[in-house]
């Protein structure tokens, strides 16, 4: 039998635990810095994991694993470069949840043009609609999308009901890839500056770390609103801030967070023009289920040396593992 350990914040955790059944015996809990994941991890052959685990270098080098199995898109919490020189295998579930997403992309975009926040807090207070500022509408404006991958492509779709303009920059896309749902592939200070909301689905990299500075915020005009659905670390949030602060932005949807969970004391919650949401993106009861089975299926694949869809394996097994499931 394989030795396994489980993220807790991996759910429906039942139902992956009914795909692995007695093929995999796995601990629950694992915590999120790298001593203790690497003193959890020690003995194990899977690590079930979540972005908040880290599976550093040190993570990879000081365990035995044969398989990180990291649940949803995003795999920007593991050191690829360690996984394939040490014979790791990673698989996850990228497109699964992505339809989730841009669901709540879309949502946070209403919510901030509509001043939700805003209202809410006026009610809690005692104040009427005059007390709130006046909402704009999402329809017939134009939308930049930062990013225009599986999230991407499937808000740019949700906005075609509300008779947008859609811009997208993504230098990994051609501009051919926008057509099919009406989104014209242009340069980022196009999108920044053309835009009157600006939604980020790029994945986390190198090159898109700290993308959204404040320079980047400068070229937003005072009306335009900011969404992010992707990775905290692309938007830098102290320009963020500082650009509420100066009136420079009409809002701000954040889903995800530079520092997560996103500190009680954040300024961003003193903005009632800021509607803020924990990493709930993917977070709904379809594709988290979809998201559990698939990366049970998977896992097991992985270990009996099966075939599994290139789309779920980011580092591919070694070869040539011999080794066999630990007594």
């Amino acid at each position: 039998m394989y030795r396994g350990v489980l993220d807790e914040d991996i759910h429906p955790r039942e139902l992956l635990l009914e795909v692995v059944g007695d093929r995999i015996e796995l601990d629950v809990g694992i915590d999120a810095d790298e001593d203790s994941t690497a003193e959890r991890l020690a003995g194990a052959d899977v690590a079930f994991v979540t972005s908040r685990v880290p599976i550093t270098r040190a993570v990879i080098e000081a365990t035995d694993l044969r398989i990180v199995a990291k649940i949803g898109t995003g795999i920007d919490n593991v050191d690829l470069a360690a996984a394939r020189e040490h014979g790791v295998a990673l698989t996850h579930t990228p497109g699964i949840n992505a339809l989730s997403v841009a669901e709540l992309g879309l949502t946070l975009l209403l919510a901030t043009r509509r001043h939700v926040v805003a209202s809410h807090r006026a009610l809690e207070a005692g104040r009427w609609r005059d007390s709130v500022p006046l909402g704009t509408q999402l329809s017939g404006t134009t939308v930049g999308l930062v990013g225009l991958g599986n999230v991407g492509r499937r808000l740019a779709s949700l906005l075609r009901g509300f008779d947008v303009e859609a811009l997208a920059h993504d230098p990994y896309v051609d501009r051919i890839e926008g057509q099919p749902v009406h989104a014209e592939l242009v340069d980022l200070e196009t999108v920044l500056s053309r835009s009157d909301s600006v939604v980020v689905t790029a994945e986390l990299t190198d090159e898109t770390r700290g993308m959204i500075d404040g320079e980047a915020l400068a070229r937003m005009g005072d009306d335009a609103v900011l969404v992010n659905v992707s990775r905290g670390p692309i938007v830098d949030p102290d320009a963020l801030v500082d650009a509420l602060l100066a009136g420079e932005l009409r809002g701000a949807g954040m889903d995800v967070h530079a520092t997560e969970p996103l500190p009680p004391d954040s300024p961003l919650h003193d903005f009632e023009n800021v509607v803020l949401t924990p990493h709930v993106g993917g977070s709904t009861e379809i594709a988290r289920a979809e998201n559990a089975r698939t990366l049970g299926v998977n896992t097991l694949a992985l270990l009996d040396g099966d075939p599994v869809p290139e789309r779920y394996v980011a580092v591919p097994p070694p070869k040539n593992d011999s080794r066999e499931a630990r007594d």
